[in-house]
C-alpha cells in the first residue's frame, strides 16, 4: 500500500547533498517517489509500506552521512527553533573564525605587502591558520568525507580539497623551501567566506518562508468555552488545542477566533484578511461560518466548533503551502542533473589545470597551484540549487498573502503557459444567488401564486443555486411549502416529483422533450426572456406545459474586467454552462466573452470533455495548449481534474481545496490573472536565477584557470574567487526575495 511521508533533513550543504540523498532514495526497492528538497530541508516519500518503513527511509538517509527525522505538525515551530540554533552556531564559528584570519591577513597580505617585517612571521601564520583549517572547517571536512566515502563529491569536497592544497603546500613550504612561499591566510581566508556565506545564505533563506510563519503567528493561543460542571454551564478559558467538536465558544470584540465554527448567536463584522487578502471586514449574522485566526471586530458573539486542530482551515491552508514548497517544479529537474555532474567535473578541471601551468607551460608549483584552488572553490553549485525552490517558496508566500492558495510547484510553473482559460458560470462568472425575476402561469386554473408554491415545493429538497432563488421568493409571498414525494433529481435537466397523486416535472426544454412534451406553443415567450440574460425554467405535469419561472443571476462585479486583463495577456476567455444557449450568450456578452467562446446545454459529467477539446488543440511550435478551469469545486470537480490547472473558487471550502490547483480564497474573478501573473513573475525569477548562477561558473570558472593570463597577466586570486563563490548564493536567494515587493 502506497503512504506518503515527509522527512526533515539535517545536514545538507549544496544541491549535490540533496542529488545524493535523492539518489539514494530513489534506488531503493519499494520507493515509488523520492523529492528532496535542498532549500527547505525536507524529503517527500512515496513508498510501499509492505517493503519499506519510515525507520528504512531514516537509516538510507543516514547511511549518507545526514541526519533525518520524520515530519511533524511542530515541524514549522521546530524548524524555526533549530535555525536560530544553527544561525548562532554559525554565528560563532564565523566570529572564531575571524579572531584568527584578521591578524593573518594584515600579517600575510598587508604588512609582507607594504615590506614590513614581523618576526617568525611565517610560523605566526602557520600557528594562525591551524585552528580555522581544522576547528572551524571541520564539518566542511566531515561532509566531505561522507561524500567521498558514497563514492561522490559535493560543494564541500571543492572547499576540503582546494584550503587543504593551499594549507599542505605552505606546510611544506615554510619547513623546506621557503622561496616558494606561503598560502596561509589565503586557506584561512577562503573558509571564513564559506562560513560567511553560509551564514547570509540561512538568514536569507528564512526570509523566503515567512508567509509561513506568519501564518502559524495568526493561530490563536486560548479559547473562551461553555461546558458543562455540575450541570451548569460554566464559562472557562482553556488552551486552543483543548477545544473539541460542538464546543460552544465565546468570542469578545478585538479577540482571534479560536477555531472553524457557525455562528449561534450575536452580530459581529469579522476581518478575513489574513486568510482571504479581503481587507473589509466580512458582517457575521446566525448561521453564517467563522474561520479560526480570523480577528473579531465589533460584536460578542457565540458560536458552535465545527472544526478543529489539523482540520481548521487555516490549518489546511499552512499545510497546502508548506506541501507546494515541499514540491519540486519540473524546471528543477535541469538544476538537478547538472548539480549531479557538476563537482566532479570541477575537480577534473581543477586538476587539468594544475597539470597544464606546472607540466606543460612550466610554470612554478605555486602559480600552477594556486590556478587549481581557485578553480575550485569559484565552482559552487550552490547557487543553481537555490535557484528554483527559493523562487517557489516566496511566490507561493507571496499568493498566500494574496489570497491565492497554489497547491504545487508544478501548478505555479504551468500557470504561465495558459493559452485559454475556461470560466463556469454560475458562482463563478456570476454571484451564484440567483432572484427569482418572472412567474407566468400559462393555465387560467393556476395563479402565479399557485405556480411558484408547487415549483418551490419540489425545488424545497434541490441543492441546486436556481431551486434556492424559488424557494427563497415563495417565503418572500409567504406561500406554503407543500409535502411532496418521489423528489427526482435529473442533473443537467431538472427534477421532478409527486404533489398528493399528481406528477410534476420543473427542469429546461430539454427535460420537456425526453418527457415528449411540446414547447412549440411558448417558444418565442421563453426566448425573449432568456435574452435578456435570465434562465427559464419550465413546470408541467404528464401532459403539458402549466407555466414558467425566469430566474436571474447577475454577474459579478469584476468579471468583465477579469476577463479583459486575461484577453489584454493573449489569454483566450471561454464560458461553460449548462444553461441555454441565449442565456449564456447573455451573460457571455455581459462579461465581455465572445459568442464563438460559449459552451451551453453542458452536462455536468460533460464538462472534461470541454477541456480536452481545448488541451487537443496545437500552437504554431506544435505544443498542445495549456488550459485552466476556473469552477466552485463542487460541480466543476471532473473539469477541474481534467485542466492542466484547476482553479477553484470557493472561500476555502474543503471541495475547493481538494479539487483545485490553485484556491481562490476571495471568491474573486480578479484573481486568475494574478495568479498568471505570480506564475510569470516567479518563471522569470528562476530562469534569471539560473542564467547567472551558470553563468557565473561558466565565466568564473575559465578566469580562475588563468585562461586570460597569457593576454593581460590577469590572475584571479583565490580569496577573490571564494568570495565570489559566497555571494553567489546570496544574490541569487535575494534575487527570488525581490518577488514579495513585485505587484500583481
Amino acid at each position: 500500500m502506497a503512504k506518503k511521508t515527509d522527512l526533515n533533513i539535517v545536514g545538507m550543504h549544496c544541491a549535490s547533498c540533496s542529488t545524493l540523498i535523492n539518489r539514494a532514495l530513489s534506488k531503493t526497492e519499494g520507493i515509488t517517489e523520492a523529492n528532496v528538497n535542498y532549500a527547505t530541508a525536507k524529503a517527500r516519500v512515496v513508498y510501499d509500506e509492505n517493503k519499506v518503513s519510515e525507520e528504512d527511509l531514516i537509516k538510507i538517509v543516514q547511511s549518507k552521512g545526514y541526519d533525518a527525522s520524520i515530519s511533524s505538525k511542530n515541524d514549522a515551530v521546530n524548524k524555526e527553533l533549530s535555525q536560530k540554533k544553527e544561525i548562532e552556531e554559525i554565528k560563532n564559528s564565523l566570529y572564531f573564525s575571524l579572531i584568527f584570519t584578521i591578524p593573518a591577513f594584515l600579517i600575510g597580505m598587508v604588512l609582507m605587502s607594504l615590506g614590513v617585517n614581523v618576526p617568525y612571521d611565517l610560523f605566526i601564520l602557520f600557528l594562525l591558520a591551524t585552528p580555522v583549517q581544522f576547528i572551524v572547517a571541520s564539518d566542511i571536512y566531515k561532509s566531505a568525507w561522507v561524500a567521498l566515502k558514497n563514492k561522490t563529491a559535493n560543494m564541500d569536497s571543492l572547499i576540503a580539497i582546494g584550503t587543504s592544497a593551499a594549507y599542505l603546500f605552505s606546510i611544506y613550504a615554510i619547513f623546506f623551501d621557503p622561496i616558494l612561499g606561503q598560502y596561509f591566510e589565503t586557506s584561512a581566508i577562503l573558509i571564513t567566506f564559506v562560513i560567511f556565506g553560509r551564514y547570509l545564505e540561512i538568514n536569507a533563506k528564512g526570509k523566503t518562508s515567512e508567509a509561513i510563519k506568519k501564518l502559524m503567528e495568526l493561530s490563536p493561543k486560548i479559547a473562551t468555552v461553555i461546558r458543562k460542571i455540575n450541570g451548569k454551564n460554566k464559562e472557562m478559558q482553556i488552551p486552543v488545542d483543548q477545544v473539541v467538536l460542538n464546543d460552544i465558544i465565546i468570542v469578545k470584540p478585538g479577540e482571534k477566533v479560536p477555531v472553524d465554527g457557525i455562528l449561534l448567536e450575536g452580530l459581529s463584522s469579522v476581518d478575513e484578511s489574513m486568510i482571504t487578502g479581503e481587507s473589509i471586514p466580512v458582517e457575521k449574522k446566525k448561521g453564517d461560518t467563522v474561520i479560526g485566526g480570523t480577528i473579531n471586530k465589533h460584536g460578542t458573539f457565540t458560536f458552535k466548533a465545527t472544526k478543529v486542530g489539523e482540520n481548521t482551515t487555516l490549518a489546511n491552508i499552512i499545510k497546502l503551502i508548506e506541501d507546494a514548497q515541499g514540491k519540486k517544479a519540473p524546471i528543477q529537474r535541469f538544476a538537478d542533473n547538472i548539480s549531479a555532474y557538476f563537482v566532479p567535473v570541477v575537480i577534473l578541471i581543477a586538476i587539468v589545470t594544475f597539470s597544464v601551468w606546472f607540466f606543460w607551460v612550466g610554470k612554478p608549483i605555486a602559480f600552477a597551484l594556486i590556478t587549481a584552488v581557485s578553480v575550485l572553490v569559484i565552482a559552487c553549485p550552490c547557487a543553481l540549487g537555490l535557484a528554483t525552490p527559493t523562487s517557489i517558496i516566496v511566490g507561493t508566500g507571496k499568493g498566500a498573502k494574496e489570497g491565492i492558495l497554489i497547491k504545487g510547484a508544478d501548478s505555479l510553473e504551468a500557470a504561465h503557459k495558459v493559452k485559454y482559460v475556461i470560466f463556469d458560470k454560475t458562482g463563478t462568472i456570476t454571484n451564484g444567488k440567483p432572484e427569482t425575476t418572472d412567474v407566468i402561469s400559462f393555465e387560467k386554473s393556476i395563479s402565479q401564486d399557485s405556480l411558484l408554491k408547487i415549483a418551490a415545493s419540489i425545488e424545497k429538497p434541490s441543492e441546486h443555486p436556481l431551486a434556492d432563488a424559488i424557494v427563497r421568493k415563495a417565503n418572500e409571498e409567504k406561500l406554503a411549502i407543500i409535502k411532496i414525494k418521489n423528489f427526482k433529481a435529473i442533473p443537467g435537466y431538472g427534477i421532478s416529483a409527486k404533489i398528493s397523486s399528481k406528477q410534476y416535472y420543473f427542469g429546461n426544454t430539454k427535460l420537456m422533450q425526453k418527457q415528449k412534451i411540446s414547447v412549440s406553443k411558448y417558444e418565442s415567450r421563453i426566448q425573449d426572456i432568456e435574452e435578456q440574460g435570465k434562465t427559464v425554467m419550465i413546470l408541467s405535469n404528464t401532459k403539458k406545459i402549466l407555466g414558467i419561472i425566469a430566474v436571474a443571476d447577475t454577474i459579478k462585479e469584476t468579471s468583465k474586467l477579469a476577463v479583459k486583463q486575461l484577453q489584454d495577456m493573449g489569454v483566450e476567455v471561454y464560458l461553460i454552462t449548462g444553461d441555454n444557449v441565449r442565456t449564456a450568450g447573455a451573460i457571455a456578452k455581459q462579461a465581455g466573452i465572445k459568442q464563438d467562446n460559449v459552451f451551453s446545454e453542458v452536462l455536468p459529467e460533460d464538462k472534461a470533455n470541454y477541456v480536452k477539446k481545448l488541451q487537443d488543440k496545437k500552437d504554431k511550435k506544435g505544443n498542445f495548449a495549456k488550459v485552466v478551469m476556473v469552477g466552485d469545486g463542487v460541480n466543476d470537480a471532473p473539469a477541474l481534474a481534467q485542466a492542466d490547472i484547476g482553479i477553484a473558487m470557493g472561500s476555502g471550502t474543503d471541495v475547493a481545496m481538494e479539487s483545485g490547483n490553485i484556491v481562490l480564497m476571495k471568491n474573486d474573478l480578479l484573481d486568475v490573472p494574478k495568479a498568471i501573473k505570480l506564475s510569470k513573475q516567479t518563471m522569470t525569477k528562476i530562469k534569471q536565477n539560473m542564467f547567472w548562477a551558470l553563468f557565473y561558473n561558466v565565466l568564473g570558472i575559465p578566469i580562475a584557470a588563468g585562461v586570460l593570463y597569457p593576454f593581460t597577466g590577469w590572475l584571479l586570486s583565490p580569496i577573490i574567487a571564494g568570495g565570489a563563490m559566497a555571494l553567489s548564493s546570496v544574490s541569487v536567494v535575494t534575487n527570488s526575495l525581490l518577488l514579495k515587493s513585485s505587484k500583481l
